[in-house]
């Protein structure tokens, strides 16, 4: 994919400065940048190399005056790191505008296939099915019998969405996704444990995006729910009926037990536990490596294993961090009276 810089300026509304019909073709780091690239200067504390980059053209602040000659061109905008986002989305749009069915992939005849749709290589569309309009199942993915997936959603190479489960729109599903494995149901017995059937199914609402080898697992009955918005990022565990709330965000390797509810709007740090059949209120805030063993009231902001609110932590890990030196005081104030 090959651009002019006016074409470029014309997407960013901005001005170039220099030659409109240079041509650029890829996305680069300020610093590693080659001819063809087009990069970007935001923060001032990489000002130094737009003097040095290889870059054809660097987007810049429209007020950016520069200290000394500059090599590459320059597109002028009114905010260069929203501009770069832009454009990176606009990329990745491109990249993904891939349509039709490769002849290795398996499509069960009662399956419904939407238009504009693209199925790489080795994909498997189960009996009943039902694909969306423009959406991309990527090579070596796997649509369950009677699974639904939704408008321009996307799965990655080797995500899976199991049988019964349903999957909304405008959702991306990353490398390595498992929607729909069984809960971790076990009843004890005199014997061992006996595998309890997992019946329910996985619901992913609208624009959910799910990172790389994260596993969601079916209801043991009802549904396991991903409300719309949700963002995760890659290695995370959700057990059987648990339900998140819309817009929530959670850090790599966190992992949620069984019937959990947790509302709207949260941020939950990286390897975060969560024990089961808790509640955990909306615009609640977790920090990393946490144990959350007890319901959470909405707006609450915690810390620690097991967690408690973060002001009251922070001044017991002040004393924590300070024990042996009293001891040590304390120890010799009894030899001294002893």
């Amino acid at each position: 994919m090959k651009f002019t810089l006016e074409q470029v300026a014309t997407m960013l509304d901005g001005v170039v400065e220099g030659n409109p019909e240079a041509v650029v073709f890829k996305l680069d780091k300020i610093e590693s940048a080659s001819e063809g690239s087009i990069t970007f200067l935001a923060n001032p504390q990489y000002t130094p190399y737009i003097y040095t980059t290889n870059a054809t053209a660097v987007v810049v602040s429209e007020d950016f005056v520069p200290d000394k000659k500059i090599k590459s061109y320059l597109i002028r905008v009114k905010s260069p790191y929203e501009s770069f986002a832009r454009l990176l989305e606009l990329y990745d749009q491109m990249k993904h505008n891939l349509q039709g069915i490769h002849p290795s992939a398996v499509i069960e005849e009662t399956s419904t296939i939407g238009e504009n749709v693209y199925i790489g290589a080795l994909a498997y569309v189960g009996k009943g099915a039902k694909i969306g309009k423009g959406a991309k199942i990527y090579p070596q993915s796997y649509v369950g019998e009677n699974a639904e997936i939704g408008e321009n959603t996307i799965l990655k190479p080797g995500s899976k969405v199991l049988h019964n489960c349903k999957v909304g729109n405008n959702c991306h599903l990353h490398t390595g996704v498992i929607v729909g494995s069984d809960g971790f149901g076990f009843a004890p017995g005199g014997d061992g444990y006996k595998k309890v059937p997992q019946t329910g199914n996985v619901i992913i609402e609208d624009d959910v995006e799910i990172g790389a080898n994260c596993t969601i697992d079916r209801a043991t009955l009802g549904s396991t729910i991903i409300r719309r918005g949700v963002k995760l990022d890659n290695l995370i565990q959700i057990a059987h009926n648990v339900e998140i709330g819309e817009h929530t965000v959670i850090a790599a390797m966190t992992g949620i037990a069984g019937s959990t509810k947790i509302g709207s709007h949260c941020m939950i740090g990286g390897q975060v536990g969560i024990s089961g059949h808790l509640k955990i209120g909306s615009y609640v805030k977790i920090a990393a490596q946490s144990g959350i063993m007890n319901n959470l009231r909405d707006h609450a902001v915690v810390m620690g294993s097991p967690a408690f609110e973060i002001q009251e932590y922070r001044k017991a890990y002040v004393i924590f961090r300070k024990l042996p030196e009293i001891i040590r005081n304390l120890q010799q104030k009894l030899k001294n009276n002893g």
